[in-house]
């Protein structure tokens, strides 16, 4: 690595365009997210659909599950620039739908197309990031995207708030459009230029279908668990794994739930630690509002802390990997990891849960989510092999939608019945709670298999 390209920037000239147009996509699709999040009541009192309250968010997630793996698995043989384009505009039109519905089920259509075309942009960025940024400037804009998604979790919810409150919810959805134009201004001309090398994958006509299914099967697992200890919930849960099991096998990486060594046990680990960090700021809020009496926004508040810390170490890791020429990648995933451990670990037993306990154990966990993800996929660039930047690009994406949104409907399944069993609400959560540090102590087994695949890749650069 020559002393020049080490200190290029992402906003040199020749990466400012795409650096500025991705990071605005993803702070586009983060805003969006959360906002939705923040005006769902609304949505569903207005369009009087409150009994399809939880599929303005499952219908987000299976979309996003078929469009990450459809798009994940074409774009190595045709590109970036078409089939992001075809994502803008499915995202676009969604918002657009979303903000003129006059139901709940146009409603939900328009989550759907949103979905889709959120997880095909990611995939996308993913695969310039991979194809455009040498791996020294890699650390660098993965930190900066990460930083551009989770900045909004800071602002994105007051901001729908107030303008649910003194205009209307639909104005929410218009509000995107202006940054997503901007964002394909900036970004598309760019992806245009972008040549894929020669793909040596085997083209699988099937993956439609199999990701179908898997969005099928994975709508019939939350259907069920949302009916759990009832024997419909039961069925519909077991018919739901079965018909993800096989979509899984063929859609990830060979051996990811074996762990095996490389790439494989590297999706695992990032599925699972960022599963239990989702699951945590979900459960953390209902602990702060329902069981500690505190507001809303002062809880949004208190998880804005480890967006704040995710935040800065987000961008310093960029600094570290720069400074250590990516030798220590492995190892700032390991200790992410631990951290998450320990500020889950701080959190984690509702009943002595006070907020300053709350917001420490938020930073510790933001600075490990900092650390564990951003590298991560920089680990997972420099393992993928020539000809597939998609199929693993697509494999991340897929890594931060499926696994958090499974999690938090097993832990949203674990409330419910410790509830039915009589439990007190906050005994409920801290069992959830320990689910969530199940997951990340799993997740550390799975990290310790990608060290040898690493070291390998780092010895060669």
């Amino acid at each position: 690595m020559n002393r020049l390209s080490s200190e290029q920037s992402i906003f040199a000239p020749r990466y400012l365009a795409l650096s500025i147009g991705i990071i605005l996509a993803a702070m586009t699709i983060g805003f969006e997210g959360l906002a939705v999040t923040t005006v769902a009541p609304a949505i569903a009192g207005d369009l009087q659909g409150i009994h399809l309250f939880g599929w303005i968010f499952s219908a987000y997630l299976l979309a996003q599950i078929v469009g990450t793996l459809v798009i994940g698995r074409q774009i190595d043989r045709k590109g970036p620039a078409m089939l992001f384009s075809i994502a803008i505009v499915l995202f676009a039109v969604g918002l657009v739908v979303a903000a003129v519905a006059t139901n709940m089920y146009v409603l939900i259509g328009s989550r759907a197309l949103q979905g889709f075309g959120a997880g095909a942009m990611y995939t996308c960025i993913y695969t310039a990031i991979s194809l455009s940024y040498p791996d020294e400037l890699r650390a660098k804009i993965l930190g900066a995207l990460g930083t551009a998604y989770v900045l909004p979790s800071m602002l994105g919810p007051y901001v729908a708030g107030l303008i649910a409150q003194y205009w209307s919810w639909r104005f929410v959805f218009w509000g995107v459009l202006p940054f997503l134009l901007l964002a394909v201004l900036l970004s598309l001309p760019v992806f245009r230029k972008l040549k894929m090398p020669s793909s040596q994958a085997k083209s699988e006509t099937s993956v439609v279908g199999l990701s179908v299914l898997l969005a099928i099967g994975t709508g019939l697992f939350l259907s069920g668990l949302g009916m759990l200890p009832k024997a419909t919930g039961i069925i519909l849960l077991v018919a739901g794994l079965v018909l993800m099991i096989q979509p899984l096998r063929k859609l990830l990486p060979t051996g990811t739930f074996t762990f095996r060594s490389g790439l494989a046990s590297l999706i695992a680990s990032r599925g699972l630690f960022f599963a239990a960090y989702v699951c945590t700021q979900n459960f953390l809020v209902l602990a702060l509002t329902d069981t500690k009496g505190l507001a809303a926004d002062r809880a949004g508040l208190v998880v804005a802390s480890a967006a704040l810390s995710w935040c800065i170490v987000a961008i310093l890791q960029a600094r570290w990997d720069a400074a250590d020429q990516g030798r220590g990648r492995n190892k700032r995933i390991m200790i992410g990891i631990l951290l998450m451990i320990l500020g889950i670990g701080v959190m984690a037993s509702v009943p002595t849960l006070n907020i300053a306990m709350a917001v420490l154990g938020e930073i510790i966990a933001g600075i490990g989510i900092g650390l564990a993800h951003t590298t991560s996929g920089t680990v997972a660039f420099s393992l993928a092999k020539e000809g597939e930047s998609g199929q693993v690009s697509g494999s991340l994406q897929f890594a931060d939608s499926f696994t958090p949104g499974v999690a938090v409907g097993i832990g949203g399944a674990i409330i419910a019945m410790s509830q039915t069993a009589g439990m007190s609400m906050q005994y409920g959560i801290t069992i959830a709670m320990a689910f969530n540090l199940a997951l990340v102590l799993l997740s550390v087994v799975a990290s310790a298999r990608t060290k040898q695949a690493q070291s390998t890749s780092q010895s060669s650069l």
